[in-house]
């Protein structure tokens, strides 16, 4: 009997405790309270449509988050209850996983250059299985680096190479007897190190641009409002709002190399202000009093308040 009972106390247990996966966006229901990155890419799609009105998006579903879905469920007569479930989804254009076959995780949904999602780093984890994403780490942005992986593997598979991943790519990464894994490793194309200098040569532009607190245009920029513009410009990678949320996403390194971010803790603890590495010891960045300029980080000023180096993924 005590047996019984510690068994039925186990299986009550398994069933009560929430299963944590790694769920594809569309698969789980969201609501209020909620804090994971599906909860950032629901933001995303709600911003785009309309409804979502914050300047920045992030993993938590608040009242904020609670409010847009209402609003998009009203305008869509859907039940306007806040949570975000299979019909919400389907309303969103949003496709579950789940549904039908799923060759290569995500093999029903187009990826091509400047998408966000949990599919895109899928797509990366198979390509870097194959041989074809040289990055260490995967993103979930679809940024040069990937297109450059997919356009490498359709030519190896003599597919359309339009680094667009289509039903055809998804067939080929999903079967395995037709996929033509190269007998030398594809070599990497120099698109980092080209990503690096338009990044630079774009942020150069505007070298004199005043210093405006909160400022996020060419008229006047802060700190993280001028790397957050030259990024959108030169790469179309949107860069979180603050310094301490950029430095949350990059990833360190060792040293910094031209292009990567500086981080540097002035006004308050941990990084408060940043800027893009020109290699040579110096950076670009707008200065509170300088406005958008170059700076050395021999400096004792900034050499003093160095934090590390962050590589944003692109």
């Amino acid at each position: 009997m005590k047996k019984l009972v510690a068994t039925m106390t186990v299986a009550s247990a398994l069933f009560a405790s929430p299963i944590i996966s790694n769920a594809a966006f569309g698969d789980q229901t969201l609501k209020s309270g909620m804090k994971n990155n599906d909860v950032k890419q629901l933001q995303q799609v709600l911003k785009q449509k309309g409804y979502f009105k914050n300047s920045t998006t992030t993993t938590y579903f608040g009242s904020i988050t609670k409010q847009a879905v209402v609003n998009f469920q009203k305008a869509n007569r859907l039940s306007a209850d806040g949570i975000v479930g299979p019909t919400t989804f389907k309303a969103l254009n949003v496709a579950s996983s789940n549904q039908g076959s799923n060759t290569a995780t995500a093999g029903t949904k187009v990826l091509k250059q400047g998408m966000t999602s949990s599919d895109v780093q899928k797509l990366q984890q198979i390509l870097k299985q194959k041989g074809y994403f040289k990055n260490s780490t995967t993103t979930t942005y679809f940024g040069s680096i990937t297109k450059q992986a997919v356009v490498n593997f359709q030519k190896a598979n003599r597919l359309s190479a339009d680094g667009i991943v289509g039903p055809a790519t998804w067939k080929a990464l999903g079967n395995s007897s037709s996929v033509t894994t190269p007998s030398k490793p594809v070599q990497p194309s120099n698109t980092s190190t080209s990503s690096a200098s338009k990044l630079i040569n774009t942020g150069k532009k505007y070298i004199g641009v005043k210093y405006v607190w909160g400022g996020t245009t060419p008229s006047g920029f802060d700190c993280s409002g001028f790397l957050d513009y030259v990024y959108k410009e030169a790469l179309g990678i949107k860069l979180p709002r603050t310094v301490a949320d950029i430095y949350k996403v990059g990833v360190s390194v060792k040293s910094p190399s031209v292009g990567d971010l500086v981080f540097f803790e002035t006004y308050k603890p941990g990084p408060s202000h940043a800027g893009i590495y020109l290699g040579n010891g110096q950076f670009l960045q707008a200065g509170s009093s300088t406005g958008v300029t170059i700076s050395s980080m021999s400096n004792s000023y900034w050499s003093k308040r160095y934090l590390g180096a962050k590589k944003i993924n692109y």
